[in-house]
């Protein structure tokens, strides 16, 4: 292959090549004058551009990501490696993580979404934990254009592809349509996985004369500047990056999986450190590892595995091909590596060792390419604090009145709820998925949140991903609150203790002070759930420049949590158990239109303030219904969120076709409102003493479970009946009906 004549340093710096990768004319001159004394070559000057992008170095976010609490008696391990740890007794630990994948997605949505979720599996196997299960949060534009239905088909292939292959069940995720989603999908991936503190690892390379060995899959010319592209805007029109996608094959994952499993159980002696090779590859993975260590590095570039001919330097250290490890191993045990890795027909090449001189070090064909401060790469990216504005349409919505529904005939209303894509059942999306592999799962999709058992103990985990991203488009701080609330309200509902949160946080450009304050406001909303809900932030990641042609998508910072079952005998899933159960809901019902479902039903738009939230009464709430839970008072639970009292109790009768026969004190428009921190709780008769006693004044006693499949709430405007087996049908044909 002909040799491909890079542009020198000054031909770098004069024609300012620096800046179609991303870097500033100030942080160019930052590299060659404060940190180098010299002009940057064309490999070095790619290795700061995707190590100081947004993706790598949260330059924009790090003041944000600083508001959150990351700590509590039950964190083990915090952000910053390559996922969070939580203690869940007995010596064991829950690991997990999300990421986004949303610009690869956009472009190639199926290679998009399935090397999402390999790049999230490798991040909890890299801890030493097993990968036990997958959830997702997934946003489409409105399903009435052929591209989003093109979107949702692939990225939902893409998802199941992956994880089905590598044999870890799909058990949970959620799914939401709004026209900002349109040109920008998001599709964030979320993989929880199990370890004993024994086994839990470290991302690092130390030890002088350590060496370092690349393992899994060769490298080629994929994903190269994955993490620029994901840092930068869309325009439509422009030659769209496919070579910046990544390719993913799931086989070579479940090899690279079960080898690095092998390696920490039965090798621990001998390994040093172990990270994934995820964005920016082999350049983040090899020079975070010896910046967290306080050491050096040489890299002998002729021994990274290809696969294609002639790759340089520049295309090595930043291809983000998938399937790829980096490992630290103690000098003279590398065969023992080797003979491991073959087993699985695996390469496992020493390509480098460690130096104490803090130097980044690559050497090509035996001439030095690259000679930097280690870092200079990994820490010493600049960070903004970016000018920050409130959108003008938050003060229009403070002034706005209510929104006030008109319902002409409420049964009507609720049926056309229960057909809202973003209401509607999500089956034909989770069927694709394989839930049961591994057969851990309890609680399959379908309910408030996934729970999967703890093998060998009484435990189990609940695992939930929420966000409401209308609520926080008219007012960040609440919305962000809720978030987190409504995703702690799925767990409790499970019969789970919430422990802690990972996030993907989805923003458009920080760029622009309105994209900017979004971001800080939010980020408030969600420390002070995080702190009132004793859920500390223990990963996540951030996912900016989410615009087409300078429109923004809503704010929507997903919010992944697990929580712990505490014995097997408290899991609890949504749906009415038997006849003659009694009904109740716990909090009060307000008059909550702004940003609800029927708003944007009867609007076709959402608008207006926020309704009043308290974290305290959430929390109140929350702990009284787990001790009821937990008291074994409780036959069914379900968040009441999307389309209010109505939806929820409906979303009650279908798994088990039962009816209801409720009555409330409230007008029909009422029953539609969003109002936060309720629950719908069934309860056995003979329990009906003990759960009042429990509950003291949270709760109303509104209606019981009937045989008769019909669905009937008097309400003080008159009566919504509708048949559960009609409602039920309409809500689960609404999403394959829209995708014909």
């Amino acid at each position: 292959m002909m040799k491909i004549n890079e542009p020198t340093a000054q031909e770098i710096k004069d024609n300012k090549i620096y800046a179609e990768w991303g870097l500033t004319d100030e942080e160019y001159r930052m590299i060659a004058e404060d940190i180098l004394g010299r002009m940057p070559n064309y490999t070095e000057t790619g290795l700061f551009s995707v190590m100081w992008s947004e993706h790598c170095s949260y330059k924009n976010s790090k003041p944000v990501l600083r508001k959150f609490p990351t700590s509590g008696p039950q964190v083990l391990q915090g952000p910053g490696e390559g996922a969070g740890i939580v203690d869940i007794g007995d010596g064991q630990a829950v690991v997990f993580k999300a990421e986004s994948h949303n610009h690869p997605s956009a472009v190639e949505p199926y290679e998009g979404a399935a090397t999402g979720v390999g790049g999230i599996i490798r991040d909890i196997f890299s801890m030493g934990a097993r990968p036990i299960a997958i959830l997702d949060s997934l946003r489409f534009g409105e399903l009435d254009n052929q591209r989003t239905k093109y979107l949702l088909e692939e990225v939902v292939a893409g998802i199941s592809g992956y994880g089905n292959c590598i044999g870890i069940p799909t058990v949970g995720g959620e799914v939401a349509f709004d026209p900002c989603y349109e040109g920008n999908p998001l599709v964030n991936a979320m993989c929880v996985g199990l370890i004993d503190h024994k086994d839990i690892q470290k991302g690092q390379a130390k030890g002088v004369g350590n060496s370092i060995m690349y393992v899994g899959a060769k490298t080629g010319r994929d994903g190269i500047h994955g993490a620029t592209f994901a840092s930068e805007e869309f325009v439509e029109g422009e030659e769209q990056q496919r070579s910046a996608v990544q390719v993913g094959d799931p086989f070579m994952e479940k090899l690279l999986l079960e080898a690095c499993l092998e390696l920490i159980l039965e090798h621990a002696d001998i390994l040093v450190g172990i990270q994934d090779m995820g964005a920016a590859g082999l350049v983040s993975s090899s020079s975070e590892m010896a910046s967290k260590a306080g050491s050096g590095l040489k890299l002998y570039l002729d021994d990274v595995p290809q696969r294609e001919t002639g790759m340089t330097p520049y295309e090595m250290m930043l291809s983000e091909s998938q399937e790829r490890m980096l490992i630290c191993v103690e000098q003279g045990h590398e065969d023992e590596v080797v003979t491991l890795f073959k087993k699985y027909d695996l390469d496992a090449v020493t390509i480098g060792e460690v130096t104490d001189d803090g130097l980044y070090r690559l050497y090509h064909k035996g001439i030095e390419v690259a000679n930097l401060p280690v870092d200079a790469l990994a820490e010493d990216a600049p960070v903004y604090q970016k000018e920050k504005k409130e959108p003008a349409r938050i003060k229009e919505f403070e002034e706005m009145a209510d929104f006030e529904p008109e319902i002409q005939d409420a049964s009507e209303t609720l049926l056309e709820l229960l057909q809202q894509p973003t209401i509607a059942s999500k089956k034909m999306i989770y069927q694709t998925y394989d839930s049961q592999v591994r057969t851990n799962t309890v609680v399959l999709p379908g309910s408030d949140a996934a729970v999967l058992r703890v093998r060998g103990t009484e435990k189990a985990l609940a695992m939930t991903t929420d966000c409401n991203a209308r609520y926080l488009y008219l007012n960040p701080e609440i919305g962000g609150q809720i978030a987190v609330a409504e995703a702690a309200r799925n767990i409790v509902c499970s019969g789970g203790q919430p422990l802690a949160i990972t996030d993907c946080l989805n923003y458009g450009s920080p760029d622009k002070p309105e994209g900017f304050w979004e971001l800080w406001t939010s980020a408030d909303g969600i420390a002070k759930a995080c702190e009132v809900l004793d859920t500390p932030v223990i990963s996540g990641n951030v996912s900016l420049y989410n615009e087409t042609d300078g429109k923004a998508i809503y704010p929507t910072p997903m919010i992944g949590m697990v929580g712990l079952v505490q014995d097997l005998s408290h899991i609890t899933t949504q749906e009415f158990k038997k006849v003659g159960d009694l009904v109740y809901v716990v909090g009060t019902t307000q008059a909550d239109f702004n940003g609800s479902e029927l708003q944007k039903m009867q609007l076709g738009k959402i608008e207006g303030r926020l309704m009043a939230f308290d974290l305290t009464e959430e929390k109140e709430n929350q702990d009284a219904v787990l001790q009821a839970i937990q008291q074994g008072l409780v036959a069914s639970a379900h968040d009441c969120s999307e389309g209010g009292l109505a939806v929820a109790l409906a979303e009650s009768c279908f798994k088990n076709e039962l009816g209801i026969e409720a009555a409330l004190d409230l007008s029909a428009a009422w029953l539609f409102s969003e109002t936060q921190s309720r629950f719908v709780l069934s309860v056995a008769p003979e329990n009906q003493a003990a759960f009042e006693a429990t509950m003291e004044d949270r709760v109303e006693h509104i209606g019981v479970v009937t045989e008769k499949a019909e669905i009937i709430i008097e309400n003080a405007d008159g009566k919504v009946m509708v048949g559960t087996r009609k409602a039920k049908e309409l809500w689960e044909e609404a999403i394959p009906c829209l995708m014909k």
